[in-house]
């Protein structure tokens, strides 16, 4: 646990008694710009918090990728914790509530422990010389402030944005994962994919191991990896997955234990998550040493859940994918709607996105399309995105200005075999995950066919 500050360090004035709602209110105000890649202020934070006196958890494993952190690092937390371990999470961004970005034992962190986290991190950040922070910055403090002072096994930390110059970053990871490489975050990432991969990368440490999610990862990413003398593990070559029959939905894990021995389990069931990730999650908890059980492992791919990511309530499939390869991922698992009936999208984004090459990605597996307008400043509006999708020959029936108001429209034209896919950021998926939703058919599975 980080030292807590002595009361002599204080700075002359006293804290206010906020809320956390005040506190989240409050951090917005802190910094000029919204986004300010860099470490050195961040750090200096965190020393005076002591969180970089020693580890926050006897065992940290970091995620960066463009897409998949969130499933990868969810089936860790419940692999690991089936496994008997305590475990604690950091993720961003949230859908409904700020406690989701802080998980203990699998469960949300407390208003009360936010606000303490946010009091020690406004404690250290006004002692002089008094430093500035974004929202995200002193979140993630506070969030390793609150995973610190837990008492865990294993601290699983999800990256922001990039992964060298991300807050998270200031915390030495002995098992870092990359999961994925595409384009996204342009304004500060760039376009050119072995950079994006080096950026990635940089959560990777001397001699410590680094897990690679994918097959389809820039050359450069593993560079990174030699240049530090971090031991690689690429799916596909050290660790790698496949179907036990033809027949079957279940599969085989093949990976490498800390020792240097071979390990498989087989049978296991689709946790209803990307298998690269489900593989990618056992390959960095068999480096920490954790000694895989196939009880615990059948246990937690059976019972995980993220929410947002083909998320099926009733005939709705909420994705916050926000980027062509993710889109292309939700469009390859999007199952057809039975006969007759059509396939909707309600899709809502950030100006910032790759939108044309979202659309393309979805488009030949949507009817139909329903346009809303994002709050905020990077919130794109209905009819702009509605102009992209007429350009590729999608058609568009209705520009909301809300994604509440996309789902009112939908609710009086809904027939009962039709589906929805609601899509394209965070921001429309919390939206909708806010307020019932009109289902119209009975309960669907985790694959979108009807229960009867």
């Amino acid at each position: 646990m980080p030292e807590t500050l002595e009361p002599h360090s204080l700075p002359p004035h006293s804290l206010p008694s906020y809320s956390l709602q005040q506190w989240l209110l409050h951090l917005e105000t802190l910094h000029p710009v919204g986004i300010d890649m860099g470490l050195e202020r961040v750090s200096q934070v965190a020393n005076r918090m002591g969180l970089l006196n020693g580890p926050i958890a006897p065992c940290v494993i970091t995620v960066a990728g463009t897409n998949g952190k969130g499933s990868t690092l969810a089936m860790i937390d419940s692999i690991a914790r089936a496994h008997g371990q305590r475990v604690g999470t950091y993720t961003s961004p949230h859908l409904l509530r700020y406690n989701e970005r802080v998980k203990i034992d699998g469960l949300e962190a407390d208003d009360q422990l936010l606000v303490q986290g946010f009091e020690q991190v406004e404690r250290a950040r006004l002692q002089e010389p008094e430093v500035s922070l974004t929202y995200f910055e002193a979140g993630t403090l506070c969030g390793l402030w609150c995973l610190a002072s837990a008492e865990l096994d294993m601290a699983v930390l999800e990256v922001g944005l990039g992964g060298r110059l991300d807050a998270v970053n200031i915390i030495d990871a002995d098992v870092a994962i990359v999961t994925t490489i595409a384009q996204d975050h342009a304004n500060f990432l760039g376009t050119d994919l072995a950079q994006i991969g080096r950026e990635k990368a940089g959560i990777f440490r001397p001699g410590r191991s680094a897990v690679m999610g994918s097959q389809q990862l820039p050359d450069s990413v593993a560079e990174c990896a030699e240049a530090l003398s971090a031991p690689a593990f690429v799916l596909g070559k050290h660790f790698q997955h496949f179907s036990s029959s033809a027949a079957s939905a279940e599969w085989c894990w093949q990976g490498q234990q800390a020792d240097g021995s071979r390990i498989e389990i087989k049978g296991l069931p689709d946790p209803g998550l990307p298998i690269d990730n489900a593989a990618t999650a056992l390959q960095a908890l068999a480096l920490t040493g954790l000694a895989l059980e196939k009880t615990a492992v059948l246990k937690a791919l059976s019972t995980v859940q993220l929410a947002g990511r083909l998320q099926w309530i009733g005939p709705w499939c909420l994705d916050v994918g926000h980027n062509p390869h993710a889109a292309e991922y939700v469009a390859k698992h999007l199952p057809s709607p039975p006969t007759g009936g059509r396939q909707w999208c309600l899709i809502g984004m950030l100006n910032d996105k790759d939108m044309e090459g979202v659309i393309k990605a979805l488009a030949s597996r949507i009817d139909d399309w329903i346009c809303v307008t994002l709050p905020g400043e990077r919130g794109c509006q209905a009819k702009e995105l509605s102009q992209r999708i007429i350009a590729q020959g999608g058609r568009v029936h209705v520009c909301a200005d809300t994604p509440e108001e996309g789902v009112d429209w939908l609710a009086n034209v809904l027939t009962p075999n039709d589906r929805v896919l609601a899509t394209g950021s965070f921001f429309t998926v919390a939206a909708l995950l806010a307020r019932p939703l009109p289902t119209g058919v009975a309960s669907l599975d985790g694959d979108g066919n009807e229960i009867r």
